[in-house]
């Protein structure tokens, strides 16, 4: 995991760190330093999946569905 998280660091940020962290904090739990890069990579992997989704239903509009 630690290689994907490396591979994404170089994106630019799609999370806001400080309201991930207030989440986490909320619900009586800490944040490791990886998580936050972590989070990122998912959520462009969940995207690029998602764009794929739209592509291939002909669509350039990427849907809720998509996810």
């Amino acid at each position: 995991m630690a290689k994907k998280a490396a591979k994404c660091a170089a994106k630019e940020p799609l999370v806001v760190a400080s309201k991930v962290r207030a989440h986490i904090k909320s619900q009586g739990a800490l944040t490791s330093g990886e998580l936050i890069g972590a989070i990122n990579c998912k959520v462009y992997c969940v995207l690029s999946k998602a764009i794929e989704r739209a592509k291939a239903n002909k669509r350039s509009t990427v849907k809720a569905q998509d996810l």
